[in-house]
């Protein structure tokens, strides 16, 4: 598979289209220089080469999925202007597109109503929604479980909340019970439920937190960052869909377009359910809001300067790809899904290795058997190396032995944790090439 460039010259055309929109502005010169550009932009290819062939479905390690060619295609198309989605002075028809495009994820979730905005990437819709629960809830504690993000212990140290992380079960769920021992203690502001953990993309038991939330009172966040697009997929274990179906009840989400969104990077998104609690953000810029007396996305928001080319990139491909269940969309997830399963089943028949639950979502972790847990961390990680070596391109985790523990007959537990292989097949191509993939990996040396 080589770079797809069959968009360039419908870019070209785009450019054309959009400079008429301009054609009564006197010309303008500039001084650039091609042929100075052209040395630096080949000396630029050339150092981008020594990159991992994220766009292919050899690359099944780290969660890098490719933008779709019509992303980067109106992303692109918004740098001749590079629009800046502070105030509607800077990015006036890409704050639109923003606004749109964030409304089409909130119907996603049922939302009739909603305050949102695209972020700098998941970690800083993670933050905002945890602000917005600190402002409501000052000095309350924010919980979230030992697989939820890492960055969610950092950002809750930044805005000065205290932080405690529940235990989870033998698949990488929040534990019920551990979550309500700490309910008792009275003084929980927030539960962030994770849909979609980045190490084995479990999903929270959402509709039993929401039911402690009746008893005990306290904000529900969904940081459903990897996880929060499948909730369109139709071929998710019963589980899993029922516990998306919660999703029209919690207070927030945030969600990354640049992981299943097919967005380039950075693009993530928060939303919240009551629009008041915009009142928290309020602020004034006298410089930079006179233009409209229409909502300025710098309003509603913890960063100022966005990129919102984001926006034109997201608007596009939500045109092309509308965010409903059965759609093309949909269908690239099921695949994904799909693919997941596929490769689990083939590792689960096979004594070779050892397996922990069955995918949810599009994230396989397994192992080389061995005698001992230190011997099949060892293992996991020759075989690692090994597998760049062949060309696929695979990722390691470190997780609790108790993930793997029904298959675990005979095997000396020496250490509480494995390290084992993980694959993200987050391309919906991966499902034509489960048989390579599984293929390269028996081949490896055991």
């Amino acid at each position: 598979m080589k770079l797809e460039k069959r968009g360039i010259p419908l870019l070209e055309k785009a450019v054309q289209v959009l400079e008429e929109g301009f054609s009564e502005l006197p010309e303008a010169e500039n001084d650039f220089n091609f042929d100075e550009i052209a040395s630096v932009l080949t000396e630029t290819a050339e150092k981008l080469r020594d990159n991992y062939p994220y766009f292919h479905p050899l690359y099944a390690g780290q969660m890098l999925k490719p933008a779709h060619p019509i992303a980067h295609l109106a992303y692109m198309l918004a740098m001749w202007i590079n629009p800046n989605n502070h105030a509607l002075d800077g990015g006036r028809a890409s704050s639109h597109m923003e606004k749109e495009a964030v409304a089409e994820i909130t119907k996603m979730f049922g939302w009739e109503s909603h305050l949102g905005h695209l972020t700098g990437g998941g970690t800083m819709a993670n933050m905002e929604a945890l602000w917005v629960s600190g402002m409501l809830n000052p000095g309350k504690l924010i919980v979230a479980s030992e697989q939820a993000h890492y960055t969610h212990n950092r950002i809750t140290q930044v805005l000065k909340l205290p932080f405690r992380s529940v235990d989870t079960d033998d698949r990488a769920k929040m534990d019920l019970n551990r979550l309500e021992d700490i309910l008792k203690e009275g003084n929980v502001g927030t539960v962030v439920a994770t849909m979609g953990t980045t190490a084995t993309g479990s999903i929270d038991p959402l509709g039993e937190i929401l039911t402690l939330r009746e008893k005990y009172g306290f904000r529900v966040h969904a940081d459903a960052a990897y996880g929060g697009y499948f909730v369109l997929a139709e071929n998710l274990p019963e589980e899993t869909k029922a516990a998306y179906q919660y999703l029209s009840e919690v207070d927030s989400v945030a969600i990354d377009p640049h992981k299943h969104g097919l967005q380039p990077y950075v693009a993530g998104c928060i939303v919240f359910r009551d629009p008041a609690v915009g009142k928290l953000y309020k602020h004034d810029s006298p410089y930079t809001y006179f233009s409209s007396k229409e909502l300025h996305l710098g309003e509603i928001s913890l960063e100022c300067s966005r990129a919102g080319a984001s926006a034109v990139a997201l608007w596009a491909t939500q045109r092309l790809f509308p965010l409903v269940r059965g759609g093309r969309f949909a269908k690239m997830l099921e695949r994904c899904h799909a693919a997941a399963l596929e490769l689990y089943g083939k590792l689960a028949e096979d004594s070779r290795f050892i397996v922990a639950f069955p995918p949810e979502l599009d994230i396989v972790i397994w192992a080389p058997k061995a005698e001992s847990i230190s011997k099949i961390s060892a293992l996991s990680t020759r075989q690692f190396e090994e597998a760049e070596e062949r060309g696929l391109y695979l990722a390691l985790a470190t997780l609790p032995v108790k993930f793997f523990k029904n298959d675990l007959e005979g095997v000396e537990i020496d250490q509480e944790a494995v390290t084992c292989l993980r694959s993200c097949l987050m391309k919906p191509e991966h499902l034509d090439w489960v048989d390579r993939i599984y293929e390269m990996i028996v081949g490896l040396k055991m």
